[in-house]
């Protein structure tokens, strides 16, 4: 009962974010916001994921996980009731980072828990049904987005956007003593000399290089093709739907994801995330039509789609005794530099150069991927050898 109350609250706190992302985009874009504010605003959702995931990670291992659930989705509803009340893009700022705030405390709960709930045998089927309720919620929020603003308008969309953080808070206030009680050991997740410790592992440092590009891949996807839909002319309904292939790519391919794990080997898998990685990116400016960029996605998706969960479970397996939380909170505050950096970087490229280099230059930062996936293998088969 306790796993599936866990995906429950995966699902609205993610439907929430997800959505939030999008609608803050457009909406600020309504506001005549150039694209380097825009990617302010990106970088904002994710600046307290940066700073806070590994010290939430360690209080997870700590303190248990239903105080910090709880405030997370109480945050995530108040993000997006604030731009119902004022409607200037200093306010967009003040939501961004609370969703935000509200992503890292979710984000990195969730998954902890997701794997301190499963016995061994278990772990992979687990987290392939996390990963599928997070492609479920990456799907439903663009499409809630999208439609929410063209039916009801964009201030009305953020009280239907913020409804699933409530739901998440009723279902936690009903069922929440289901969740495991706080560890009566929490083990050596102690300070900042437990994490030296894990960084000094060259097989840790090398996922969490892998697992910040994935994320940044993935994230500059969906951010940015938003952006290139308004300025192609399509409306918030293409733009979520073009953006819930991708979603639904990602969810038919980690129908598989237990299956590929058992049958491939993690560098051959990773090297195929980045290549189908690549070409979706390098693709995009070619098109305009939505039908096209849709398929753009899905392929896109069908890569990438396995790069996020795939990081989650090897980082985890590599976890020490009681501080799989604050392992967990070291590979998201890695992935969520890039996520600050990347919007604002790529955001001032868009505005100097246009959209279509943004495009390009992930395009060959995923082939760098794909390429440092498969010097591993060698190097590792030399050293074997």
């Amino acid at each position: 009962m306790a796993i599936h109350l866990t995906l429950a609250l995966t699902f609205f706190n993610f439907v929430c974010s997800n959505a939030a992302r999008v609608l803050l985009t457009l909406y600020a874009l309504e506001l005549d916001a150039p694209a380097s504010t825009v990617g302010v605003i990106g970088g904002l959702l994710f600046l307290f994921p940066l700073l806070l995931s590994w010290p939430i990670g360690t209080l997870a291992d700590r303190v248990g996980s239903r105080g910090l659930l709880l405030f997370a989705s109480a945050c995530g509803a108040v993000s997006l009731v604030l731009p119902y009340f004022v409607h200037s893009l200093p306010t967009f700022y003040v939501a961004a980072a609370l969703n935000g705030l509200a992503l890292a405390f979710f984000h990195v709960t969730l998954q902890n828990l997701v794997g301190t709930l499963s016995k061994l045998e278990e772990r992979p089927r687990n987290f392939s049904n996390f990963s599928l309720t997070g492609s479920v919620t990456n799907f439903t929020g663009p499409l809630l987005a999208g439609f929410s603003i063209d039916n009801v308008g964009y201030a009305t969309a953020c009280l239907v956007i913020a409804s699933p953080s409530v739901v998440a808070v009723l279902l936690l206030l009903i069922w929440g003593r289901l969740l495991p009680p706080p560890p009566a050991d929490p083990g050596g997740a102690r300070g900042t000399g437990s994490a030296f410790k894990t960084l000094a592992d060259r097989e840790v440092r090398r996922m969490l290089a892998i697992s910040g590009l994935v994320q940044l891949g993935t994230d500059l996807f969906q951010f940015y093709l938003p952006i290139y839909g308004h300025s192609v002319g399509l409306s918030a309904s293409a733009i979520g739907a073009v953006l819930a292939t991708l979603a639904i790519a990602s969810f038919v391919v980690r129908l598989f994801l237990a299956r590929l794990v058992r049958q491939v080997a993690e560098e051959k898998l990773l090297a195929w995330v980045f290549f189908m990685g690549a070409i979706g990116f390098a693709l995009v400016p070619f098109f305009t039509h939505p039908v096209a960029l849709a398929a753009i996605a899905f392929f896109f998706g069908l890569g990438m789609g396995i790069g996020i969960p795939l990081t989650v479970m090897l980082m985890f397996s590599r976890s020490a005794e009681g501080r799989s939380g604050q392992t967990l909170g070291l590979r998201l505050t890695a992935n969520n530099f890039v996520r600050v950096t990347g919007p604002i970087v790529f955001g001032a490229v868009g505005s100097a150069f246009g959209l279509p280099p943004v495009f390009w230059i992930n395009a060959v930062m995923m082939a760098a991927g794909a390429v440092m996936s498969q010097l591993h293998k060698g190097r590792r088969r030399k050293d074997a050898a």
